[in-house]
């Protein structure tokens, strides 16, 4: 994929809220090297969970 392309993708996701996942890898591999790593939908889980405040976002529906 092209410097643009992965740049459109990543400014995309960032507006949804959506995390990105090798960011996520390069992070975890510069500063926490002996913790696993959680698969790119844990994190996407997690990421919602901590940006809504848990199931369904607190919200009934």
């Amino acid at each position: 994929m092209s410097g643009f392309l992965l740049t459109l993708r990543r400014m995309g996701r960032a507006m949804v809220g959506a995390p990105d996942y090798d960011a996520y890898l390069r992070h975890m591999r510069e500063h926490h090297p002996d913790t696993p790593v959680l698969s790119e939908a844990a994190l996407f889980r997690e990421r919602q969970e901590a940006r809504y405040g848990g199931k369904n976002g607190g919200k009934c529906c």
